[in-house]
């Protein structure tokens, strides 16, 4: 339960992070896009025309205020109209916008016009057009500086739209091709996995085939058994033939029986395993006192299974299968009286598909291959050696204890 509610927080965790890379192009040209136009969010940057209008009727209302004077035919009270609405817009500071950049363009001042104008004299308001003119100049002047800061920001913004455009195709680009590699790692992988699901599948159909022929030869003869003793016997042999089957083609536990090797080990006596192989052309030779090592049975079962098979192949004489113990350790020696191999057959035998000198046997030649796998699993290994008066040995050797590591 625990495993597998890892393994859903793991999937979602990397759906999660599959999900924010796919984002990542949009959520870089968002942040670059409003990073660069930080500047551009203030709308009167972008508009120069209408704050300058009042500075602009500033100047008209001084100087209508100044030609007023100048005109006879006008009534007091229509000059006083005149000079109302050149106060008003000297005296209404808040119309004038960014007023205090623009007095920092020059010496006119606002305050000087409102207060030449108040003074109402001739000399007065002369000097109240000639301020409102020279404040007019210094906020074109820096309306000139804005419009200049904008095309700047403008610039920047073309700029950053174009190398947001050239990051978010790379990045783009670069998504795709990892996806494509996941892709093709995952496609590795399946085929992986495929490829030693078929491989297992084959080593269960190998080491089934023993099994299967002997549990078909064993009811075969129970039919023409005519005794109890034979029937027992019979019987008997059909009890192991299903055990092994049942010990070689568990469909739930292929890789662990034939390729990521996982052993049961118990103790066993293994000259009482090894005296189940005596037969007409097998002659088995174990000490007379026990010898109980820590085996899986099965497996080294299997593993014998195959030498003694191929050696009664490889000879039409006698095979000897012997147990010994040197240096501690256990020691299998199948021996036939073949013709024997060369030292590039003998290490080419231990590799699958191989079948033999010139491949003259039939058979899918993965015997030897599992039988070096078994070994190595049981901490030990199995060699090929020319035996003296001819013929090849093949030894089999059991190390302390099982290894960890996958062969």
């Amino acid at each position: 339960m625990r495993w597998h509610l890892l393994r859903f927080r793991v999937s979602r965790v990397a759906a999660l992070r599959e999900a924010l890379l796919a984002a990542l192009p949009l959520m870089l040209t968002a942040a670059l896009l409003v990073l660069v136009s930080l500047p551009s969010f203030r709308p009167e940057r972008f508009v120069v025309r209408p704050w300058t209008y009042a500075y602009q009727g500033l100047v008209q209302d001084v100087q209508a205020y100044q030609v007023a004077r100048l005109q006879p035919g006008l009534s007091p009270a229509e000059r006083g109209d005149v000079r109302d609405r050149a106060l008003s817009s000297s005296g209404n500071r808040a119309q004038f916008r960014r007023l205090n950049a623009v007095q920092s363009y020059g010496e006119a001042r606002l305050a000087h016009v409102d207060a030449l104008l108040r003074r109402d004299t001739d000399a007065s308001v002369a000097a109240a057009a000639t301020e409102a003119i020279g404040l007019n100049v210094q906020a074109n002047l820096h309306a000139s500086t804005l419009s200049r800061q904008n095309i700047g920001v403008v610039t920047v913004l073309r700029q950053a739209l174009i190398w947001t455009a050239v990051l978010t195709g790379l990045l783009s680009v670069l998504l795709i091709v990892r996806a494509l590699w996941l892709w093709q790692q995952e496609r590795d992988r399946l085929a992986a996995r495929e490829a030693r699901q078929r491989e297992a599948l084959r080593l269960a159909s190998h080491e089934l085939r023993r099994p299967l022929q002997q549990l078909l030869l064993a009811t075969d003869l129970l039919r023409q058994a005519g005794t109890v003793a034979e029937r027992q016997h019979l019987l008997a042999l059909v009890e192991d033939s299903v055990t092994q089957l049942a010990s070689r083609a568990d469909l739930t536990r292929l890789n662990e029986l034939y390729l990521d090797v996982h052993l049961r080990l118990a103790p066993r006596d293994l000259g009482l395993l090894l005296r189940a192989f005596a037969g007409v052309r097998v002659a088995v030779q174990v000490p007379p006192t026990p010898l109980v090592w820590a085996v899986d049975a099965n497996r080294l079962r299997q593993a014998v299974e195959n030498l003694v098979e191929n050696a009664l192949k490889y000879t039409a004489g006698p095979v000897e299968l012997s147990l010994l113990e040197v240096g501690g350790r256990p020691q299998i020696l199948v021996r036939d009286h073949g013709p024997g191999l060369s030292a590039e057959l003998r290490e080419r035998a231990f590799l699958a598909y191989e079948r033999g000198p010139q491949g003259l046997i039939a058979g899918q030649g993965l015997g030897l291959s599992l039988v070096r796998r078994y070994a190595r699993a049981h901490g030990g290994d199995v060699t090929l050696e020319d035996a003296a008066g001819g013929g090849t040995l093949a030894r089999l050797s059991l190390g302390l204890g099982p290894v960890s590591a996958p062969f």
